[in-house]
């Protein structure tokens, strides 16, 4: 198998990688809140994962 002689630069090693950048997080519906959340995550609005409350969120009170 081939080795490269000299190391690529920063600058081209990023150019080469910018395509896999270009892909939008896969998003579901949380199954307590019905918002959409990252996918294999908690839900940041409710702190449920697959059913069970995992974080405990603070409710935050409006400020008058």
């Amino acid at each position: 198998m081939a080795h490269p002689k000299r190391r690529h630069s920063h600058s081209r090693t990023r150019k080469r990688r910018t395509h896999q950048k270009l892909t939008v997080p896969a998003l579901v519906v949380c199954t307590e809140c019905k918002k959409m959340k990252p996918a294999h995550m908690v839900c940041p609005f409710c702190g449920y994962y697959k059913g069970q409350p995992v974080v405990v969120l603070e409710k935050k009170d409006k400020k008058r």
